[in-house]
């Protein structure tokens, strides 16, 4: 019989902290009854699959990190608000790798549309508002900045730069500055600067 006072959301939490631990791609609802020493069949009461458990894993990172953006944007516009939504997606992958990379989660439409990753796209857009970016380039540079701070923060976690000077840190102050420039100096769909 199960321990009492096992719930969905304690699970997707030992979960979350077993991806940080061991990797995403090794999170299985066996291995979350390992880590309360209980039957795999216990779990089902709470879970319906692995998948189900990854899905709450990632829908759990999604939350985390809207809520630690939101938190950093407040007050802040430009580059200091670029600078601050970047360091909490680079922050929070050093701080949890396996629910980072849980972020990442292709999820079901439904799902999607009911996750936190909408706010992800809001928050950026907030961020945009900054540069006086229009539709459709303020769509062209909320996926801009995602695919450079998940690219670059991907790299870094893998050990991509570790062979080579100058230091991460510098790279990454000159990645921002550079994306500044180019918000504030963003191409005219003929190629010339607004």
């Amino acid at each position: 019989m199960g321990r009492v006072g096992l719930t969905t959301e304690r699970l997707t939490l030992a979960g979350a902290e077993l991806a940080d631990e061991v990797g995403f791609d090794q999170v299985t609802v066996s291995a979350v009854a390992r880590r309360f020493d209980v039957k795999v069949a216990s779990l089902y009461s709470h879970l319906k699959s692995s998948q189900d458990l990854r899905t709450r894993i990632a829908l759990l990172a999604l939350e985390e990190l809207a809520d630690r953006a939101a938190e950093a944007l407040a007050g802040r516009a430009g580059k200091d608000a670029l600078t601050a939504l970047a360091d909490v997606y680079r922050d929070y992958a050093r701080e949890h790798p396996g629910r980072y990379a849980a972020a990442q989660l292709r999820l079901d439409p439904q799902t999607a549309a009911a996750s936190a990753g909408g706010r992800h796209a809001q928050l950026t857009r907030a961020l945009l508002r900054g540069y006086d970016l229009s539709e459709p380039d303020q769509t062209h540079a909320v996926r801009l900045l995602g695919s450079v701070f998940h690219g670059y923060v991907s790299l870094e976690m893998g050990g991509g730069f570790s062979h080579s000077a100058p230091d991460t840190q510098e790279t990454w102050s000159r990645v921002l500055d550079a994306l500044d420039a180019l918000l504030r100096n963003w191409p005219a769909p003929d190629g010339t600067t607004r």
